[in-house]
């Protein structure tokens, strides 16, 4: 269980080279957006997760779920379901960055993100050239916010 996030998101302006990279597959609906309560499939791991409010900084309490009570509140969530595939890519200073590509409703679209041990290195992050624009307070590249809309809507 983990009780605090601290992370950056960034739109990507090009993806670099994933040969080596582990990767996820990821399934997530929203079965709340105000508050946020998502329910996630990460390979074959079912998560409970509560998200407080902020941008950079978080709270985030995370539950294991069976597969069963994952399914059963499957058919409660609002909204499209998020899937996508992550692919973890280190940075220097063992930072890893997540790398995001959608498929469903958001088909296409991509962002990555890094999480941090604290507001100070969150802050002083210089992000490779691959990365794009920082969208960390824009509210409209929060997955739960994404699971509104459709691909045509985004920026």
């Amino acid at each position: 269980m983990k009780n605090i996030e601290i992370e950056k998101k960034f739109l990507v302006k090009y993806i670099p080279n994933l040969k080596d990279c582990k990767s996820s597959y990821i399934k997530q609906g929203y079965i709340s957006t105000n508050p946020v309560l998502r329910i996630r499939q990460k390979d074959e791991k079912y998560i409970f997760t509560f998200k407080g409010k902020g941008d950079i900084l978080r709270k985030e309490i995370e539950i294991d779920l069976s597969k069963e009570e994952f399914d059963n509140l499957w058919l409660k969530i609002e909204g499209e379901p998020i899937i996508k595939t992550r692919y973890f890519i280190p940075l220097k200073e063992g930072l890893i960055a997540e790398l995001d590509i959608y498929d469903g409703n958001l088909k296409g679209f991509k962002n990555v993100e890094v999480e941090f041990d604290s507001i100070e290195e969150a802050n002083s992050f210089v992000p490779p050239d691959w990365f794009g624009e920082d969208i960390t307070k824009n509210i409209k590249y929060t997955n739960a916010y994404l699971s509104k809309i459709s691909n045509s809507n985004i920026k």
